[in-house]
């Protein structure tokens, strides 16, 4: 990726400002265009807070440059605009309206963003070869490990049908996917979607379950935990998503044609989680024992008088489990964070974050 133009949209939201970090982290000089619409679905400052790390990161890496923008992937002259200016030869699509439960309430965001916002991004990459200019040589996009919906089936392999999803965020994630296939079939486009499961860490969204059980937990309120502690998740630290989605931009779908002439779509998914689902119940006893260990909690917290058992939420799976295989077998790389190391350096930047200011 030597020098080359990278455009990655939702550029402040938790993976995507990690990937700009890694890719200003290393030695190749890079030209990174990030955009973001910076919407308060959670709290902006968190948001800020990255992009501050980011500029601060660019500025000692005068080789490479970091250019913000703060716009919608939704607003189809905006992103015609960003291509014409830019022309970007590698696209990471990280914008999106997440979470399962959100899509139930507000499914609106989910059209405007998952769907029309990535319909804007694909007709931008088929028109960047206009006029034989060279264009987009790689197209990497979020799916979700919630595309698997209530498959019975474990773990979860890319090969598995996926037509059943239980929510809109995973239906929206399906259709980027079938989306993504029928442009690299029509223009030979190179795209590959990532099915990312369970991303937690330092900087993370608050909307997520480690985070909100934090902030519950130091407020004196009571955490639900869902399915009576059933439920089992995939839990991936985000250097580990971070890591491989560099490795998957830097090697592109091969265009080739097949027995009839005709070109073979250059499309790839893959899979990217820990491989190793763990019980809610013990995430959550670890969590605690890691907030008390970081100063967030204090020594006697009684954490049992903060929990509650309840049902199933509408839209959630009970369990979420990555076949990695494919991506081990391609890239060379397999997810291996332990989930107490992780939990321990989100611990120790929520009390920076929260408690030291």
């Amino acid at each position: 990726m030597n020098r080359q133009v990278i455009l990655i949209t939702g550029a402040a939201g938790f993976i995507g400002s990690n990937l700009v970090l890694e890719l200003l982290r290393s030695d190749d000089p890079v030209h990174i265009i990030g955009i973001d619409n910076m919407n308060d679905y959670y709290d902006v400052s968190i948001k800020e807070y990255r992009l501050e790390k980011i500029k601060s990161m660019s500025e000692s890496k005068p080789d490479s440059t970091w250019t913000f923008i703060k716009g919608s992937i939704s607003d189809r002259d905006q992103i015609n605009a960003i291509f014409d200016e830019y022309k970007p030869s590698i696209v990471v699509n990280l914008a999106a309206q997440a979470g399962v439960r959100y899509s139930i309430t507000n499914p609106d965001a989910y059209i405007e963003s998952n769907m029309i916002g990535f319909y804007n991004i694909l007709e931008a990459c088929r028109h960047s070869y206009d006029n034989g200019q060279p264009g987009v040589e790689h197209l990497v996009y979020a799916s979700s490990s919630s595309v698997y919906g209530s498959n019975k089936k474990v773990p979860y392999s890319t090969e598995d049908k996926v037509d059943n999803p239980v929510s809109l965020y995973a239906a929206t994630k399906k259709s980027n996917e079938l989306m993504a296939h029928a442009y690299s079939k029509l223009y030979n486009i190179p795209s590959t979607g990532l099915r990312f499961f369970t991303v937690y860490g330092p900087a993370g969204r608050p909307d997520m379950a480690y985070f909100g059980f934090t902030n519950k937990l130091r407020e004196g309120k009571t955490i639900e935990i869902f399915n009576y502690g059933n439920c089992k998740r995939d839990f991936t630290y985000v250097d580990d998503i971070v890591e491989g989605v560099k490795r998957v931009m830097a090697a592109p779908p091969e265009k080739r044609k097949g027995e009839d002439g005709l070109p073979v779509p250059p499309y790839a998914v893959y899979n990217i989680g820990n491989s190793n689902p763990e019980n809610l119940l013990e995430f959550v006893d670890i969590l605690q024992q890691e907030l008390i260990r970081a100063g967030v909690l204090p020594e006697d917290y009684d954490f049992e008088a903060h929990k509650k058992l309840v049902p199933m939420q509408p839209g959630d799976v009970p369990v979420t489990y990555a076949d990695t295989s494919a991506l081990e077998r391609d890239f060379g790389f397999k997810p291996s964070t332990p989930l107490r190391e992780g939990l321990r350096k989100f611990a120790e930047w929520y009390r920076e974050f929260y408690m030291n200011k």
